[in-house]
């Protein structure tokens, strides 16, 4: 039997993600699940609402619902502009 050694691959190049694309993956992922959280708050604190002050009524668990997600969704628009705006990487302005 002769020696039959297998000649090692070259090794491939993976492709990675851009560091962009993965800030934007890591800020959409951020944004949804913040969305899910607050509006489920916001959705159960009106239902507890509805059933202790309003006669077990729908309306205040929706607007429960809408003050979750509206604040989700001014907190991801924020997450998204303060990108395109320069960083001040923690440093205090002083304004005359």
């Amino acid at each position: 039997m002769a020696d039959e050694t297998p000649k090692p691959l070259a090794p491939v190049a993976r492709t990675a993600r851009p560091m962009s694309e993965a800030l934007l993956n890591e800020k959409w992922d951020r944004c949804l699940s913040s969305m899910l959280i607050r509006s489920g708050l916001g959705l159960s604190f009106g239902i507890v609402f509805s059933v202790l002050l309003f006669k077990r009524r729908a309306w205040p668990a929706f607007v429960g619902l809408g003050f979750g997600a509206g604040r989700a969704w001014e907190e991801c628009d924020n997450s998204f502009k303060r990108a395109a705006a320069p960083s001040k990487d923690g440093l205090r302005v002083i304004r005359p």
